[in-house]
């Protein structure tokens, strides 16, 4: 590993970035280096510009085109003290598309249809609790408190700890599930001893089962997350309290589920109906 290498991983360290975040920003000044042949600290903002329009012809994601981004500023913002290269380093717009969201019926064909229980009682957490798939892969045994009847989600996105509701459904097949399958410290213990099931496994089993159902609509962990959200935001809760639950960062992220399911919209009155005397003509 290179000296320079070796700051950047400090200085993240020193910041408290999450490991994730540590490995995707080094790779990522690393794939920028290796594009020149040089040591990225003899590169300056020419080379940050042509390596931006390179991957854009190469087709990357934006999020992997931002990731590049935030690496870069903080490589030479940071670690090199060159806030002046990256000073007017632009990030990609990211289009946001609407989030996809199974209707309360989907869901219930979508958690039930596992014939393994574990894989079941997994799929109902994630949501009846509205998590990521990085915190249900981490759910521990303590973190299940049925006397308060809340989860504790720890160490989220941000390194953030938060609490949700613990269903009263949910508890019960967790019972069920905690006598058949004894977990040990991981609620969902993987293959190997003393680790959790990976995310790959979930989205998988996320695939499988979509198959199974014959869904048409592409169902990840995650939108089982986004049907959480939707089907509170439809049960009259405030977005401040969903934006908890979710544990987002900024109500901004939260506004996404302000979107109106298809099947409302079919419902509206059209407003040439509520002009006056519309009625009248009709039954002329």
């Amino acid at each position: 590993m290179t000296p320079v290498r070796q700051r950047m991983i400090e200085d993240l360290r020193i910041r408290n970035y999450s490991p994730k975040t540590i490995t995707a920003y080094t790779q990522a000044v690393a794939r920028f280096a290796a594009y020149f042949g040089r040591s990225p600290d003899r590169l300056g903002a020419e080379q940050v510009r042509e390596y931006q329009l390179h991957l854009l012809s190469r087709q990357a994601s934006w999020s992997a085109f931002n990731i590049c981004v935030s690496g870069l500023k903080f490589f030479y913002g940071i670690t090199l003290g060159r806030a002046d290269v990256v000073e007017k380093l632009p990030y990609g717009k990211k289009p946001r598309s609407l989030p996809t969201v199974l209707s309360r019926a989907e869901v219930l064909k979508f958690v039930t249809m596992p014939v393994r229980l574990r894989d079941r009682v997994l799929l109902s957490t994630a949501y009846a609790c509205g998590l990521r798939v990085s915190e249900l892969v981490r759910l521990r045994v303590e973190d299940i408190d049925s006397g308060r009847m809340q989860v504790a989600i720890r160490q989220g996105k941000g390194a953030k700890d938060r609490r949700v509701p613990l269903s009263r459904n949910l508890l019960g097949l967790l019972r069920t599930y905690w006598r058949a399958e004894r977990p040990g410290s991981w609620l969902f213990p993987g293959g190997i001893e003393n680790r959790p099931l990976t995310i790959n496994l979930v989205q998988r089993l996320c695939q499988r089962t979509r198959e199974r159902t014959g869904l048409k609509k592409a169902v990840t962990p995650h939108t089982l997350r986004h049907s959480y959200a939707t089907h509170l935001l439809e049960a009259g809760v405030d977005l401040p309290t969903i934006q908890k639950l979710m544990g987002h960062g900024s109500l901004s992220s939260t506004m996404r589920y302000l979107h109106v399911r298809s099947e409302r919209l079919l419902e509206l009155e059209s407003p040439f109906d509520l002009l006056p005397g519309s009625e009248d003509e009709d039954a002329a």
